[in-house]
């Protein structure tokens, strides 16, 4: 009798034996994923939703916040954990140069011109624009490649007699806008056509270049990028002669 009270709890262990081994392991409970907590080492900054060209009237569509790097923010950009409305009062603001999209937006790149134009809103104080006329085709502008923000020599060509003449009218100057052209977002070497071009000048420059345009024919000389600001390699007059009349009479600048 034993013997078999023994014979079947054998049986009955390798049976719960054989049933375990054959179910497998049990599943293990479904993971829940922890909430992550936001990373303390990003801000946000403004930048460019897309190209803004130099004059554009900044809108909604024009600015984005992107996370980034907190260590490797600079002065100058636009944080959001600073100034999270910012992008509202930059509203209305005008590029002064153009922006890439992704470029980070900068307060010195834009201005408000509080109802005047753009034009005027940029140029530095006690500086004038003048547009003077130039031939669409580029003729007396470097062929048209003259641009925007280019730096250029106007040149006078006069007759005296049976011969002429050209000089030095003005040297060094900034390039506004050929026609209504402020410049191109991407930069781009391209022509830039139009029938005037509009320089920034001093008070004394615009009456200079107001006589030379009664006194002979302009033209704009590109100039190298190296050279701005090192003025004309001939050097400018002090005065500018004019000939009134067959008689040549000299006028300061």
């Amino acid at each position: 009798m034993n013997m078999r009270l023994v014979i079947l709890v054998v049986l009955v262990v390798f049976a719960a034996l054989g049933f375990y081994f054959l179910s497998g392991d049990p599943e293990p409970p479904p993971q829940v994923d922890a909430p992550v907590a936001p990373r303390s080492d990003l801000d946000e900054i403004l930048v460019a939703a897309r190209e803004i060209p130099p004059g554009a009237i900044i809108s909604d569509l024009d600015l984005k916040w992107i996370p980034f790097p907190i260590s490797a923010l600079r002065p100058g950009m636009i944080a959001k954990s600073a100034e999270p409305l910012v992008n509202q009062a930059l509203k209305g603001s005008y590029a002064r140069v153009p922006h890439l999209e992704g470029e980070p937006i900068r307060r010195e790149k834009l201005v408000k011109t509080s109802g005047s134009g753009f034009v005027s809103a940029v140029l530095p104080a006690g500086m004038r624009a003048v547009a003077i006329p130039i031939d669409p085709s580029g003729i007396n502008a470097a062929g048209g490649f003259v641009l925007p923000n280019d730096r250029v020599d106007v040149m006078r060509t006069i007759r005296v007699g049976e011969t002429s003449r050209a000089e030095m009218v003005l040297s060094d100057i900034r390039v506004i806008a050929i026609g209504r052209n402020l410049g191109d977002p991407q930069g781009a070497e391209r022509a830039s056509q139009g029938g005037n071009a509009t320089l920034e000048v001093t008070y004394e420059q615009m009456r200079a270049l107001a006589v030379a345009q009664q006194a002979g024919s302009l033209f704009l000389a590109l100039r190298s990028l190296g050279d701005a600001g090192r003025g004309s390699s001939e050097g400018q007059k002090d005065s500018l002669t004019i000939i009134r009349y067959g008689t040549p009479v000299t006028m300061g600048r």
